[in-house]
């Protein structure tokens, strides 16, 4: 009696992963509604645009596969820089997905030191934790904070990112989201750079969610 109901049990399970499977396979990923990233504003809180944004090329785009991008540098009233990278993917389902700068960077001739993490204010008053690292690269030392967002979820770990990627695909029928990076030279102190990094990723924080959607 109890195999017999060990084996239904086990067909049910089957019979309703496939069709949940084929179901989402037909239906595909929800479609949802946002801005796409040229149209960021070109000012966040004291920070204004400098020059034009970034164009990756051709070889770059086919390695990274990100569905839009924007790569642009903005300047603060006291004359400090730093640098803006959102990596936008409408879907993850196809092998496509985020491309760390633990990856990315090395290949480039850039160094990575100081691991730690960094709490980034929410305007609602909460924050999240991005990794910071101090990269280099011949002369030039910069700070980097980085974190991957969408759905609704704001992550620093690699790994959870794509764990809750896989649970959202499921439960949302979405898999999209960024990897999102703040840059900044260090020229006076990193705990000075920090501190501007994490101002500016504050101030992009408050309009990211209408180009990489909750």
């Amino acid at each position: 009696m109890k195999s017999s109901f060990r084996f239904l049990l086990l067909l049910a399970l089957i019979l309703g992963g496939g069709i949940l499977v084929n179901a989402w396979s037909f239906l595909g990923e929800a479609r949802i509604a946002r801005k796409e990233l040229k149209e960021f504003p070109t000012q966040i809180g004291g920070w204004q645009r400098t020059g034009s944004d970034a164009r990756l090329d051709a070889e770059t785009m086919k390695v990274l596969g990100a569905s839009d991008y924007l790569l642009r540098d903005y300047r603060r009233t006291d004359g400090q820089v730093g640098n803006f990278y959102v990596g936008y993917y409408a879907s993850q389902r196809d092998g496509v997905s985020y491309h760390s700068p633990l990856n990315c960077l090395p290949g480039s001739g850039w160094t990575l030191s100081q691991p730690d993490l960094v709490a980034i204010p929410m305007p609602d008053g909460k924050s999240f934790a991005a990794n910071k690292y101090v990269i280099q690269n011949g002369d030039t030392k910069s700070l980097m904070i980085y974190w991957y967002q969408g759905r609704g979820r704001t992550v620093a770990s690699e790994y959870w990112g794509k764990i809750y990627t896989v649970i959202d695909s499921v439960r949302l029928r979405r898999s999209d989201g960024a990897m999102v990076r703040v840059t900044v030279p260090i020229l006076r102190s990193e705990a000075t750079a920090q501190q501007s990094a994490i101002d500016l990723a504050t101030n992009a924080t408050k309009t990211l969610s209408e180009f990489v959607p909750d």
